[in-house]
């Protein structure tokens, strides 16, 4: 019998944000992924450097998960061993959840979209993936009148309570 998965996961240290993500999407599931990175592209991350703005991630035919487009600037003390910034980087993932991301990527036109980059409590690079479908313009314009009304109500209740 499988262990139930956190409601959040457990992030001590937050290196990259993907804010607009949220926005721009509506997430439907998300979902903790490690990252297969080189020693050079940890010390980078630890040193807070990293961004996903313009990444995103893709379920490869032969059954991986990758990160693509995501920027890891090179290590400022590294040698010749030093990593390339926007290589494609692995995801681990258990095949469980890469049959569920492909089947919703395939058949409901779904997207993968990174939205954080942390370390957890024992110190391994993480990645936040959603699970998300597009918004149309219509429908960001309606979020930013829902979130402005749950501002408002809530200033109106402090007013009043």
């Amino acid at each position: 019998m499988s262990r139930p998965k956190p409601a959040t996961f457990d992030k001590k240290k937050i290196v990259a944000e993907n804010r607009r993500a949220r926005f721009d999407y509506s997430i439907d599931q998300t979902f903790e992924a490690g990252i297969a990175l080189t020693g050079t592209e940890v010390k980078s991350l630890r040193f807070g450097e990293g961004s996903i703005a313009e990444s995103y991630a893709e379920v490869s035919p032969d059954g991986g998960v990758w990160l693509i487009n995501s920027n890891i600037p090179e290590f400022s003390h590294g040698n010749r061993f030093n990593h390339e910034p926007k290589r494609p980087r692995k995801l681990l993932m258990h095949e469980r959840e890469i049959n569920k991301l492909h089947g919703a990527v395939a058949r409901e036109g779904m997207t993968l979209v990174p939205l954080m980059i942390y370390f957890n409590s024992q110190g391994r690079a993480k990645l936040e993936l959603a699970l998300a479908k597009g918004r149309k313009a219509h429908d960001k314009r309606e979020h930013i009148k829902e979130r402005d009304w749950k501002k408002e109500a809530g200033r109106i209740m402090r007013e009043r309570g």
